[in-house]
């Protein structure tokens, strides 16, 4: 398959796991030393990540694309720039609003994980 094809198909199997709050999932599609800033300019882990979707801290209702990714193969990394249509509760607070996230992948043997990833609100 494309690389670009399967970082795709990688950023679609990511967003069903956020909406599902699928732990497994995204165990599987998250490097084991993720580093993500999110909105509020936090540094975060792949453990901090996990913790709140299984513990249902955070829930994500919605998760809808605005306009067309950017994404570029760079070897074995690959950067994919999205924005969606993000809505859910975080400790019980409803949150909602139009994010720009970028992601950068990395093909460890077969697998694409995300690396580090960082979130912006998109006013």
């Amino acid at each position: 398959m494309d690389p670009i094809a399967e970082i795709a198909a990688r950023e679609a199997d990511l967003r069903q796991a956020m909406l599902a709050g699928d732990v497994a999932a995204l165990d599987r599609l998250l490097a084991d030393d993720l580093i993500f800033t999110n909105q509020d300019g936090q540094r975060l882990t792949k453990a901090d990540d996990l913790s709140a979707h299984r513990s249902g801290l955070l829930r994500i209702v919605r998760l809808d694309p605005v306009g067309a990714p950017v994404m570029r193969l760079l070897g074995d990394a690959a950067i994919a720039c999205v924005t969606v249509d993000l809505a859910g509760t975080y400790a019980g607070q409803p949150f909602g609003g139009v994010f720009a996230y970028t992601r950068v992948w990395h093909r460890a043997g077969e697998a694409w994980r995300v690396a580090a990833g960082h979130c912006s609100p998109v006013a």
